[in-house]
């Protein structure tokens, strides 16, 4: 997901392909994950699941740094999710009865403009 972000420049170049940051949840938690934001210079804020941190803990000194977390920018993912809980609402979004990609994007996109001509 995180290749086919594109923010547009408000003067003339290319868009940004990268994020200032990630909020994810601890379903994200996993070395791969956070190795490839670190790879491409992306901070993110994910909380180390208990069996991980309990796993660090155990290996000692050998178990390395605990991620760091910040928990006010964590809050902030609520938008988010609040915002994905009202597009669910629709059920052809909800149960995702489009076989194609592009087409369920455009239902997706027909919903969140619904849901933001109706606010």
């Amino acid at each position: 997901m995180l290749a086919r972000i594109r923010v547009l420049r408000t003067g003339p170049g290319r868009p940004r392909t990268k994020p200032d940051s990630v909020a994810a949840d601890k379903g994200y938690s996993n070395g791969p994950c956070r190795a490839y934001l670190r790879r491409r210079g992306i901070r993110h804020t994910i909380p180390e699941k208990t069996d991980s941190r309990s796993a660090r803990l155990r290996k000692g000194s050998r178990g390395g740094r605990p991620p760091g977390f910040d928990e006010e920018r964590y809050k902030k993912r609520n938008t988010v999710e609040r915002a994905i809980n009202r597009l669910k609402q629709y059920r052809a979004v909800a149960t995702r009865y489009d076989k194609r990609g592009y087409v369920f994007l455009g239902t997706a996109t027909s919903a969140a403009l619904l849901i933001w001509l109706r606010s």
